[in-house]
């Protein structure tokens, strides 16, 4: 890692500037890598996941990864202009001139994770290259085929003074995460991504961290229960709910949770029918996922929590758990403090909104919040009075499929954004640019000693307006 670390920092500096179409090109290497491999790369997702419907990981891993490094590439030219900046007067009359340059940063460091392989690797992977930067990428052990496969076929686009690949276990990520990139970009756990913070902070080397998190759904009064129904069911049991952004409890008025409920049972099985063998749920990615996941539910059921299995029984089918509905399940517990990353959503009830808002916010910020309703001006509360990473109306997960909208975290649900323009401007170096007038301008203002009146004449004037 030293040696590869070491031989892009030295490519780096030798290629400064980094031009237009060389960053063209390996935007355009990535799209052409993905295209020709989606079966492969479809291929063995299933295999890590134990079943993936291919569609799936079609739409959200390969053509999603596309689309980010084609919008990259559709807007490279327009950000990598200088963008000017006001000079105060009376400097601007006299000549002088202000601006930014969008200049790479060197070499970025990315831990990919295993729910989403491809796409969190390929998503940061354009803003870095837009950028024009170098790349080394540690992808997730838990996906180990499709982490095998990714290094394979980035090593046959891309040498490795331009983007390399290291694979390995927790060692390997954690002396990874101690190289002193220019920057770092870690999707995961919060526990995880403290350790890589702690070990980035060693090098001064800043960090973007996207972390998850407990995301809510708030139901608005009079909202359409079975729309918003069929939206929840499908954010929720997209991957078998191991997203980051996966609706993670649901807030709704107290005289409608036993109706949202049923509502919830009725999308669920209209999507996933029992006669369809499970062929469009994806597994669990590990037989100690599904056991963390049942302890989480045991705990619930043996506290009393009322517990509605929604999907059909998934008994038979190795890494599979059925959509399990918690009805008013207690703060304390762990179905209620750990984000969930599976099949289970508790229901709780809400008097009012401003109960609502009061429980979100008095738990760690979220990374996506979702609100369902007809009331605008309930709407621009939640807006107004919750803070979380980013927020979806009257649907879930989408905002992150808005590659022109940043996508991040606040507070233990991440740090910093990426995606689009603002994952180019999180992995370039904005350097400022200032040009003096050729006039003598500390002369003409009096700013040369010995001072006198001149410049008091100023400082007078400056202090009055």
């Amino acid at each position: 890692m030293q040696s590869i670390f070491q031989g892009q920092r030295d490519a780096f500096n030798q290629s400064l500037p980094v031009r237009y179409d060389t960053r063209i090109d390996r935007l355009d290497r990535a799209i052409s890598l993905l295209k020709m491999h989606n079966t492969r790369l479809c291929d063995a997702m299933d295999a890590d996941f134990g079943q993936r419907p291919r569609v799936m990981s079609e739409f959200v891993d390969v053509v999603s990864s596309i689309n980010a490094l084609k919008h990259a590439r559709s807007q490279l030219r327009q950000w990598m202009k200088r963008e000017k900046r006001q000079v105060r007067f009376p400097l601007n009359l006299l000549g002088a001139r202000a601006w930014v340059e969008y200049q790479p940063k060197g070499v970025i460091g990315i831990l990919s994770p295993w729910n989403f392989p491809v796409n969190l690797t390929f998503s940061p992977l354009a803003d870095a290259l837009a950028a024009g930067n170098r790349v080394m990428i540690k992808p997730s052990e838990v996906s180990p085929n499709t982490s095998e496969l990714m290094a394979e076929l980035i090593t046959e686009a891309f040498d490795d003074s331009e983007v390399a690949v290291i694979t390995g276990g927790p060692g390997v990520a954690a002396e990874f995460s101690t190289l002193p990139f220019d920057h770092l970009l870690f999707t995961g756990s919060t526990r995880i991504g403290y350790h890589v913070m702690k070990a980035a902070a060693e090098n001064l080397t800043p960090v973007t961290l996207e972390l998850g998190g407990k995301s809510p759904v708030i139901i608005g009064r009079g909202t359409d229960l079975k729309k918003a129904a069929d939206k929840i069911i499908l954010g929720k049991m997209m991957n078998a709910g191991q997203v980051c952004l996966a609706p993670d409890y649901l807030l709704v008025p107290d005289d409608q949770v036993e109706a949202m409920a049923e509502h919830l049972i009725q999308s669920c099985r209209a999507m996933y029918p029992d006669n369809q063998q499970h062929q469009d749920e994806s597994g669990l990615i590990s037989s100690d996922h599904l056991t963390r996941l049942k302890g989480l539910l045991d705990q619930a059921t043996e506290s009393g929590v009322e517990a509605r299995q929604a999907g059909h029984s998934t008994e038979l089918i190795d890494r599979h758990l059925p959509l399990t509905l918690l009805i008013r399940p207690a703060d304390d517990l762990e179905v209620m403090t750990e984000e969930i990353f599976g099949p289970l959503l508790p229901i709780l009830g809400y008097s009012n909104l401003s109960q609502a808002i009061e429980y979100i916010n008095g738990r760690d910020r979220p990374l996506g919040l979702y609100y369902f309703g007809k009331d605008r001006s309930e709407q621009r509360a939640v807006l107004e009075q919750t803070i979380s990473g980013g927020v979806t109306l009257d649907d879930v997960i989408f905002h992150a499929s808005a590659e022109a909208l940043p996508f991040g975290g606040i507070g233990a649900s991440g740090i910093g954004a990426y995606h689009g323009h603002d994952g180019f401007r999180s992995l370039s170096h904005p350097k400022a640019v200032y040009r003096q007038s050729r006039l003598n301008l500390a002369g003409l203002l009096g700013f040369k000693p010995p001072y006198g009146k001149r410049l008091r004449k100023m400082l007078d004037w400056e202090l009055r307006s």
